[in-house]
């Protein structure tokens, strides 16, 4: 991760670094695809769905012969028609996700994380949008394919700066409604919200037809807070000043994070929504290639959801 924090979070080495990994590049395929990306319309794809009886005006190169040879039967095969999945890449730059105790941000990180899957699904000449956001919608593109949206994406999301409230439970309850085309739903978040917001939000998504995955992107500080000496700690998102000693609240604080962080994984579960908690020293390739590895593995050995 430290060669990667020397150049330009987007730089198009570092992407093209990435998409060199052909089992990420693989995995991303088979992976997203797989399942939930299928019209039901019938098609002339290769995978095989059913058989139905013959009837005038079907295309004689779908009757299967070997049956009509053994019973004299004339059906036609039906296959399921592979169409491209929409990806939408929903990056929270919220106020608090600016914060640092590395040379890299949360926000820094989400945007690699958004701009490295964006490089990839549209190199698979699949579709991908944008929206950024903290209290409200601040930024979005809509699905496309193609260099020139990849351009876009990319130019959005180096642009972006961290403000605003969080509020992530009320904009993924609002986009819930506004996503018009279904597909995958990446959010990249520390989701430091009401869990009980968050999860009405995943809801509306859910019940849209959208596949959600969780990105939960946190600093190692935000999780071990092994701080020394006395600290002023500052509402990054208000005007809150307090100066402590960090060791007489660390083992609460330490409690509270794990179980705020317990129930946003166990409602993911619930909704059977996969759920990444990632830090921000974790390298990018590595928690990439892991996903979308096992993710890709469970799809293959049928446990797909």
């Amino acid at each position: 991760m430290a060669e990667v924090a020397k150049r330009s979070p987007l730089d198009p080495a570092v992407l093209d670094q990435l998409a060199r990994l052909s089992l990420v590049a693989r995995t991303v395929v088979e992976g997203f695809r797989a399942g939930h990306h299928r019209s039901p319309h019938r098609g002339s794809s290769v995978e095989f769905a059913q058989h139905r009886e013959y009837v005038p005006g079907d295309d004689l190169r779908h009757i299967d012969w070997k049956i009509f040879a053994k019973s004299e039967r004339l059906v036609v095969k039906e296959f399921i028609e592979e169409t491209n999945f929409t990806c939408h890449l929903l990056v929270d730059a919220s106020e608090s996700m600016g914060f640092r105790s590395v040379r890299w941000s949360k926000l820094d990180y989400a945007r690699w994380c958004a701009a490295a899957l964006a490089h990839l699904i549209l190199a698979q000449r699949d579709s991908a949008g944008l929206v950024v956001f903290d209290e409200k919608m601040r930024s979005r593109i809509p699905p496309a394919s193609g260099d020139p949206q990849k351009a876009g994406i990319l130019q959005i999301l180096e642009s972006t700066e961290p403000a605003g409230v969080t509020a992530v439970g009320s904009v993924l309850d609002w986009l819930g409604s506004r996503l018009s085309r279904r597909g995958i739903a990446m959010v990249f978040s520390d989701f430091f919200d009401d869990p009980a917001r968050i999860v009405s939000g995943l809801r509306r998504l859910v019940h849209a037809g959208h596949e959600v995955i969780l990105f939960q992107i946190l600093d190692p500080q935000e999780l071990d807070f092994d701080y020394t000496g006395f600290l002023r700690l500052e509402d990054v998102e208000g005007d809150a000043r307090l100066k402590i000693d960090p060791k007489s609240i660390r083992l609460a604080y330490q409690e509270e994070i794990r179980k705020h962080n317990d129930e946003l994984a166990r409602q993911a579960r619930t909704l059977s929504l996969d759920y990444l908690s990632i830090r921000t020293t974790d390298p990018l390739d590595a928690v990439l290639s892991t996903y979308l590895a096992t993710r890709a593995a469970r799809t293959r050995g049928g446990r797909r959801r």
